[in-house]
């Protein structure tokens, strides 16, 4: 078992700041297309941030807390050690921090409202809800094969629409298509996740795509998902007349060989490694595409 750390680096990586960069690009890109037309608004761009962190942070305390409830996280696993399974914080503090931190989250979501009206408040309510049943309640997604879907729709689609939609109203289709492309770039962080899990996901009875169907269909998750978030992109540039949107493809299209390492992995360094790698991956994608729309 790892070497307890002191009281603050425990809640700081039950938090797992390196999943916080998902929550990060998708407003980026979001804000960025805002601009785009024409409608950019920096304190509901800030309030989407901070709303997006706070949604990543409490879903982490969830799978914390739930995964050691159900048996999914132990102290041998292969990834980086959970808080709650490994003493660090007991289940019931991690339970109340998950509160706590969703609460925050809807609070401070509701200083979204002037700006997306209303109908902002059941959005708000349901990102919670999905949240906690992305590893809780009768029908937890990630047991179940749907956690590929909850991340393409949450990190995609509805933090990159959201995001505009507080700062312009709805959004063109192209917007639509680039929001999809990133949310499956950044699903390859979970495919990373479940290839590695595969065998404690299977005693756990979590059943994930790659606990259902194998590490082989796994690694041509990762391919697939890289080669439409390309076809998505090169759509939305020929809709918006911009076929310099081309140069962001690169860190796609370098993460594709990237898929033998994948085939190949089997220790936790390995893994970290990819998930490191695909981290930047993603970021650099909406990075090199907000530079681009925004420069040109």
């Amino acid at each position: 078992m790892p070497e307890a750390p002191t009281e603050l680096r425990a809640w700081l990586l039950a938090s797992r700041p390196k999943t916080l960069l998902a929550a990060v690009t998708p407003v980026l890109l979001g804000s960025t297309l805002a601009h785009e037309q024409s409608g950019f608004a920096l304190i509901p761009a800030i309030i989407c941030l901070a709303f997006a962190l706070l949604m990543q942070i409490g879903t982490n305390f969830a799978n914390d807390y739930i995964d050691h409830a159900k048996g999914s996280d132990s102290p041998e696993r292969m990834g980086p050690a959970r808080a709650v399974a490994s003493g660090w914080i007991s289940a019931k503090r991690m339970r109340n921090a998950t509160v706590i931190v969703f609460l925050c989250g809807l609070l401070l979501g509701l200083a979204l409202i002037p700006y997306g009206g209303w109908g902002l408040l059941p959005l708000g309510l349901f990102c919670i809800i999905a949240a906690y049943a992305y590893t809780g309640g009768p029908y937890p997604l990630a047991y179940h094969g749907l956690g590929d879907v909850f991340v393409v729709l949450f990190f995609g689609l509805v933090a990159v629409i959201g995001t505009i939609y507080v700062q312009t109203g709805w959004p063109p289709f192209s917007s639509w298509l680039l929001a999809l492309a990133l949310g499956l770039v950044i699903n390859n962080l979970l495919a990373i996740n479940n290839h590695r899990d595969y065998e404690d996901d299977l005693k756990a009875n979590k059943l994930t795509l790659i606990a259902r169907y194998g590490r082989r269909f796994g690694e041509r998750l990762y391919v697939l998902s890289l080669a439409v978030a390309i076809g998505l992109t090169l759509w939305a540039s020929f809709l918006l007349d911009r076929p310099v949107l081309v140069f962001s493809l690169l860190p796609l299209t370098m993460a594709i060989r990237r898929v033998q390492q994948l085939k190949q992995a089997c220790k936790a360094t390995d893994y970290n490694r990819l998930l490191t790698a695909s981290s930047l991956t993603f970021f650099a994608f909406g990075v090199v595409l907000s530079l681009i729309l925004i420069l040109t």
